[in-house]
Parts: structure tokens; C-alpha cells; sequence
């Protein structure tokens, strides 16, 4: 089961992707979790990684999509996978069509949790005023303007993949404003279906 999940920040990717992982015994693919491993395990792709991270620059596609090839060929993704946070932009989602078209395989599903974006600032300036209330460190994100900022640069680079996936006939809605368990069950309801992605 390949899975991507699309969403703004905020909107449950995480929480669902755990949740997925429990359920169905495959790994969370994060980039940056991919990375940092890459560059500590010393990999040809982790070295390039590195050297480009060290210089204070950003990581490049073609460096990321190295990462996300070398990962996806590692035992544990025989299964298959959940994509969190990458694809990113349009260029991303057509390389891991190519890579995953080189090894046989496609996506089974392209699941998009679809939110309101004022409700979604709230859920955030809520989080972090239950942080406070706790004692605990309140995330530098959670913060409305951050967050906002956060918003819009999801709307610039990744809601286009909404579309494309959508063209492609690919593409999956769940309410991501219902509970998480309701959101749970969606998502799973969705995976029952029978597969028509090509």
C-alpha cells in the first residue's frame, strides 16, 4: 500500500500517517527524517546532502528525490509506504511517479484532508494555549503568523498537486475537520475501496 497524503500544515497528515503505520505495519516516509538518516548512515546521497546542508543551503530536488529512491528500495517498504511531506511541489510529483513506474510499481491512493483554513488557525492558537496551560513549550509554528506564513507557502508550492492528482484521477477527499477518529475511519472506508489508480 503507497500511500501520499496531502493537506495544509495543521490538518492531521501526521496524526493519520501514525495511525496508518499501526494499522497496516508500513513506514512513514518524512523527509526530513529520510535525510538526517541518509547523512548519519553515510550514504553517497546522505554525503551530497551534507555538504550542502554544512554550506547553509537548501537541499536540492534532485537531492531529495536520491533520498526518497534510496529509501523506498529498503526492506521495510516492501509493504509499502506513506509519503509525509513530500511530494512538495509539482517537479517532486512527477519524479516519484518515475521512480516508482521504474521499480513496477504506483500509488494506491492520493488521500487529500481537506480543511478550513480559518478553523485551522484556531486549532493551532489553541494547541499552543493548551501547551501553556500545561507547562509545556509552546512549538515556534504555533503561532498564528508563522502559521499563516506556513499556509501560504503551502498554497504557492504544494496545493497545486491537488489538481494534478485530481487530473490524473487520483485523487481522494476526507473531511479533515471531523474528529480524528472520524477522519480515521474515512480513510480507512477509502482504502477498502477497491484500487482503480493505474
Amino acid at each position: 500500500m503507497r500511500l501520499i497524503l496531502l493537506g495544509p500544515p495543521g490538518a492531521g497528515k501526521g496524526t493519520q500517517a501514525q495511525r496508518l503505520v499501526e494499522r497496516h505495519g508500513i513506514p512513514q516516509l518524512s523527509t526530513g527524517d529520510m535525510l538526517r538518516a541518509a547523512v548519519a548512515n553515510g550514504t553517497d546521497v546522505g554525503k551530497r546532502a551534507k555538504a550542502v546542508m554544512d554550506a547553509g543551503e537548501l537541499v536540492s530536488d534532485a537531492i531529495v528525490n536520491a533520498i526518497v529512491a534510496e529509501r523506498i528500495d529498503q526492506p521495510d517498504c516492501g509493504k509499502g509506504f506513506i509519503l509525509d511531506g513530500y511530494p512538495r511541489t509539482l517537479v517532486q510529483a512527477d519524479s516519484v511517479e518515475t521512480m516508482l513506474k521504474a521499480r513496477g510499481l504506483s500509488l494506491d491512493a492520493v488521500i487529500e484532508l481537506v480543511v478550513d483554513d480559518r478553523a485551522l488557525v484556531k486549532r493551532i492558537v489553541k494547541r499552543a494555549d493548551e501547551a501553556k496551560a500545561a507547562g509545556q513549550t509552546v512549538r515556534k509554528d504555533d503561532t498564528p503568523e508563522v502559521f499563516e506564513e506556513r499556509l501560504r507557502e503551502y498554497y504557492k508550492k504544494t496545493a497545486p498537486l491537488i489538481g494534478y492528482y485530481y487530473a490524473k484521477g487520483q485523487l481522494q477527499t476526507v473531511d479533515g475537520m471531523a474528529s480524528i477518529n472520524d477522519v480515521t475511519q474515512q480513510i480507512e472506508a477509502l482504502l477498502a475501496q477497491p484500487a482503480t489508480v493505474e
